[in-house]
């Protein structure tokens, strides 16, 4: 099997269980379609107005941030893990990093991106 069998077993394996678990459901499902079947389900209640409705830019802006602020997490926690074996190198670059992002959030901050309006 070589180094990469195990892999390739488990790579097979990934794609055959859901393969097995959905494609019997597939075959076996009923099929009646009608028309109440393609409204839009809202707790019981049958929909007013359009299903498709138009977010303010604000939602977005903070979700951006939080993924910035999400993926900068993701770059701390190996170099947290790692700070005594780094040295003092290290730190001087997340400090660099840190203040980076302070930078980009003290603005936003202050253009009045972050105030909920």
């Amino acid at each position: 099997m070589g180094e990469y069998g195990s892999l390739g077993v488990f790579l097979l394996a990934a794609l055959a269980f859901p393969v097995m678990a959905l494609g019997p459901a597939f075959l076996l499902q009923p099929r009646r379609p009608s028309p109440q079947k393609y409204i839009p389900y809202e707790c019981g209640v049958d929909p007013v107005g359009s299903p498709y409705v138009q977010f303010r830019a604000g939602y977005f802006l903070y979700a951006l941030l939080f993924i910035v602020f999400d993926i900068e997490t993701v770059f701390l926690y190996p170099w947290a893990v790692e700070f005594r074996m780094l040295g003092a190198f290290a730190l001087a670059e997340m400090f660099v990093f840190v203040g980076i992002l302070a930078l980009g959030l003290g603005y936003a901050w202050r253009k009045g991106d972050l105030t909920w309006k």
